[in-house]
């Protein structure tokens, strides 16, 4: 049986900041069966309470604290909240995507958090934007140039694992649908959105914009879907249209 379709909670970050528990049971009427956290420290076992109550499971967890000279207390609240994906979403200098030897320091200090992520039963990924995706790097003169993520892919430990946000490859100028088969199943979810492709502009509902979501999801068959929008036009309601208008998009696409 396929796994619900998540929701990125930073795309109502406004809305959760006003009243937390109505936000999410606003996303649960729309239909979305599982949602992706972002704050984790803030009161993980109070928002499994409220998620479970809402019959919401958790895809994912956005955990920028894993990071920290002690990734334990992240660790455990990613293990409160009932996933098994602790997700690195930011945090490594974009300079490091540069360089080959960038690559190797960002490499090691993910597969760093592979043991402790074990010890609490969880797996360790990294969500990209398009600077990871922007520098391209060659292995000769007739190879084709690839793009920093691949390369970092190669020098992870088969334990980590990549959460691709598809919007953002594509502005840092990948064709994704082929990124996604190279990555194959080092790839365990995806973020899709959508948009007019530009870093500025905000997004719209998913199937509304540039991105050639049919091809993402046959690239990626295995790989939870989450939906997210760093920013939309409008107000709340506009908002919460897109996200509904997104998740019949995606699910007309996955009963095909």
């Amino acid at each position: 049986m396929p796994r619900p379709l998540s929701v990125q909670l930073y795309t109502v970050r406004d809305q959760l900041a006003e009243d937390w528990p109505g936000t999410v049971r606003r996303l649960a009427g729309l239909g979305y069966g599982a949602v992706e956290p972002y704050d984790v420290l803030s009161d993980p076992r109070g928002h499994r309470l409220i998620l479970d109550d809402l019959g919401l499971t958790v895809s994912g967890a956005h955990a920028g604290q894993l990071l920290a000279p002690d990734p334990g207390p992240a660790l455990d609240a990613v293990a409160t909240l009932g996933t098994d994906l602790a997700i690195v979403p930011a945090g490594l200098p974009p300079d490091d995507f540069t360089t080959r030897e960038g690559l190797a320091k960002a490499a090691d200090r993910l597969n760093s958090l592979v043991e402790p992520a074990r010890r609490h039963g969880v797996r360790v990924g990294y969500h990209n934007h398009w600077w990871e995706i922007e520098p391209r790097f060659g292995d000769g003169d007739d190879a084709p140039l690839r793009h920093a993520v691949e390369v970092l892919a190669e020098l992870l430990d088969p334990a980590v694992f990549l959460e691709v946000d598809t919007y953002w490859a594509a502005v840092g100028g990948a064709e994704v649908p082929r990124l996604l088969h190279g990555l194959g199943d080092r790839v365990a979810a995806l973020h899709l959105k959508d948009g007019p492709g530009t870093k500025e502009d905000p997004n719209v509902a998913v199937g509304g914009g540039t991105m050639p979501v049919p091809e993402i999801l046959a690239a990626a068959p295995g790989a939870r879907r989450v939906i997210e929008f760093d920013a939309c036009a409008g107000g709340t309601d506009d908002l919460f249209d897109a996200l509904a208008a997104s998740l019949t998009y995606v699910n007309s696409l996955e009963a095909a």
